[in-house]
């Protein structure tokens, strides 16, 4: 929750946020190994207690339920419904035709990189050990962690960090590659703007 009202912050200071958690789909997920009929209906029971409190756009900030995502967008179209990562997608492949994505939770590096179009070579990348330091609350070595794997994107064009929880990284990982480095949250907050008709 933390990152995105930041990017919120920074952005869109104006946006009303109401933020809704099923703290426990990431670790189901993790221990089925794929995405059930279960998971999907736990994200439109989601999207319909949203959209019941009038709520104008949903951003669900999972990056490893996509279809789950898809399946709330067809449902309740035509409100904005947006994965975490469309936004960052769409801004990454103006910036070059080799990306990384760097992330720290495995299942993410599964389900992303066939969102990308094929004119564009994904690199991906796990951060090991980092999702686990940052479960501790050890922040330090998340990041650090994530620095390191980043090392190993510096022949990309553009580095794009597939989780909300590591979107604080950016200017370190900028740092640390030399290249440009695109963030799940900004990217969606500006994408949110543009399809409200809100001026930045």
């Amino acid at each position: 929750i933390a990152p995105i009202e930041a990017s919120f912050a920074g952005l869109w200071p104006e946006a009303r946020l109401a933020n809704l958690l099923d703290d426990t789909l990431a670790s189901d997920l993790a221990r089925e190994g794929e995405l059930t009929a279960a998971m999907t209906t736990r994200f439109l029971n989601l999207a319909r207690y949203a959209r019941s409190c009038d709520a104008d756009a949903i951003l669900f900030t999972c990056s490893a339920f996509g279809p789950c995502i898809e399946a709330c967008a067809h449902e309740l179209a035509p409100m904005p419904v947006l994965k975490p990562n469309e936004a960052m997608i769409e801004r990454a492949v103006t910036m070059g035709r080799r990306i990384g994505l760097l992330s720290t939770f495995p299942p993410t590096l599964a389900s992303m990189p066939p969102e990308f179009p094929a004119s564009v070579q994904v690199v991906p990348k796990l951060a090991e050990g980092a999702l686990a330091a940052l479960d501790r609350g050890d922040r330090a070595t998340h990041d650090r962690l994530i620095v390191e794997a980043s090392k190993d994107l510096r022949d990309c064009d553009v580095i794009a960090l597939a989780q909300f929880s590591i979107a604080a990284t950016a200017p370190l990982v900028a740092e640390a590659t030399g290249r440009p480095v695109v963030t799940t949250p900004d990217s969606a907050v500006d994408k949110l703007m543009t399809l409200l008709g809100v001026k930045a």
